[in-house]
This record gives structure tokens, sequence and C-alpha cells, in this order.
């Protein structure tokens, strides 16, 4: 590669970022606002006549009812569902659609909508403005969105919050791979990591969860004000995560002669 074309390429990526910061900007100018808020994840391929989309219809509607805007990938199947359930209700029902080569065309059923380029950018919205995550069955997409927001609480990232799977017969024999390899045989997590989540089939329980949580932290809040300030390492950055401890490295030990 000539030096030429590589000051080009590397004048492209620099570029890139402001079309990186546009993405956040807007979605962050748009959603403003808009808490509380429940981000609902599940597949994008189910028909209207799956009674998982009629579940996600169920549970977005009830959790409008309940005051909850409802958030979603703005696509069809499950998405649709859930955007549909939370418009016929008369709730606030968004849409965080993303430009695809196939399958996303942005579902009818939105009150507010914007259309991403960046994955990663759609990914950190849908976390920020959540005050709860219920996730339906789904395919990578959804496995991806379940599995990072379990990372980002397990790292204390973001505060816990409720993360609902909805759909028993989906998601327990994934649980059970995650119980029996990832705890029992290999030690990758702890077990207490395994009440990150919860498993129901059941739309008023997920309402529930939610709506205790809520009751809840407006208690905390109000306790941790009058008891003292929000510590550096917890207060909020911007995307919504926690600013941690700054990172500590070790000196090297004495180098082998």
């Amino acid at each position: 590669m000539t030096d030429g074309r590589r000051s080009e390429i590397q004048a492209g990526d620099t570029w890139r970022v402001f079309r990186y910061i546009s993405e956040f900007v807007e979605s962050f100018d748009l959603l403003r606002g808009i808490e509380p808020a429940v981000t609902i994840f599940g597949s994008a391929r189910l028909k209207p006549t799956n009674k998982f989309y009629k579940l996600a219809r169920q549970t977005a509607g009830l959790m409008s009812q309940a005051g909850y805007a409802v958030i979603t990938g703005g696509g069809p199947g499950i998405m649709e569902a859930a955007n549909r359930g939370a418009f016929e209700t008369g709730g606030q029902s968004v849409g965080l659609n993303i430009s695809l080569p196939q399958e996303q065309v942005a579902n009818r059923y939105q009150t507010l909508s914007m259309n991403f380029h960046y994955f990663f950018a759609r990914k950190v919205t849908f976390i920020k403005y959540a005050t709860a995550i219920v996730c339906f069955p789904g395919g990578f997409g959804t496995m991806d969105e379940f599995f990072e927001s379990m990372t980002l609480m397990q790292t204390l990232k973001v505060e816990r919050y409720p993360l609902i799977l909805m759909g028993t017969e989906f998601w327990e024999g994934l649980l059970g791979w995650v119980r029996t390899k990832m705890l029992d045989t290999y030690h990758n997590i702890s077990a207490s990591d395994l009440d990150l989540f919860t498993l129901t089939d059941d739309p008023m329980e997920a309402v529930a969860i939610v709506q205790d949580y809520c009751q809840a932290k407006e208690q905390d809040i109000a306790a941790a004000a009058a008891v003292a300030a929000v510590p550096y390492a917890e207060q909020l950055t911007a995307e919504g995560t926690r600013r941690g401890m700054p990172v500590s490295i070790p000196p090297l030990g004495k180098r082998r002669r």
C-alpha cells in the first residue's frame, strides 16, 4: 500500500468518528426525558401468529399501561409486537432502527424513531434509557443483547436493573448450559451471577418486577441523598455507565538475566 493511500484511509477513519458522535447526539436528544422505559429484545423473524409475538404484544401493552415507554429495535417480529402493544394502549413506542443489508424493515407502530448506521451506538442507547430489559426468544442479536446486559451488571458498569427472560421453553436449555458448564464445570462465573436475571412466562409478573424495582430505587435515591453525595466511582457517565475505579497497573517484577 502506498503512503498516499494509507494516509487517505487514516483520514477517512478520523472523520468517521464524527459520524459516531452524530448518532449519539441525535439519539440522546431524541430520548431525553423518555424514562422510565423498558427495552424489549427479540427475534425479527417471528410472525404475528406466533405465540411469542402475541406474548410480546401483551407484555408491552401492560408495561405501557403501567406508565413505561417501550423501546425496541424498530423492526419486525418481536420488535413489531412490542411497539404494537405500546402503540395500541396509547403509550410511547420507540423504535431504534438500523440499516442492514437484509431483514430490517421498520414497523409502523412507532411514535418515536431513529435510524442508526452503527450497532454499537444503537446498543448504548438501548441500555442508557432502560429502566428494565425484557428478552423474548431470538437469534444471535438477542443473545448479544442479553449477554452484554449481563456483562454490564456483572462488572458493575451499570447498576443492577430487572433483566427478564420471557419464554421458559426457549431459555431453559441455554440457562441449563450456563449453570452446568459456565458455573459448575469451568467456574467462569459466580453463583450470584445467576441472580442477575428472572425467567418467567407471565407478563403480569414482568410488570410487577419492574414496578417493585422502580419503587425500591426511589427509596434508595431518597436515602442516599439524605446521607451523602454519590461517590465519584459510582457517578454515571454520559452514556449511562458508571465511572468505575481507575485502573491500577502493578509494577513489573525483576527480569531474568
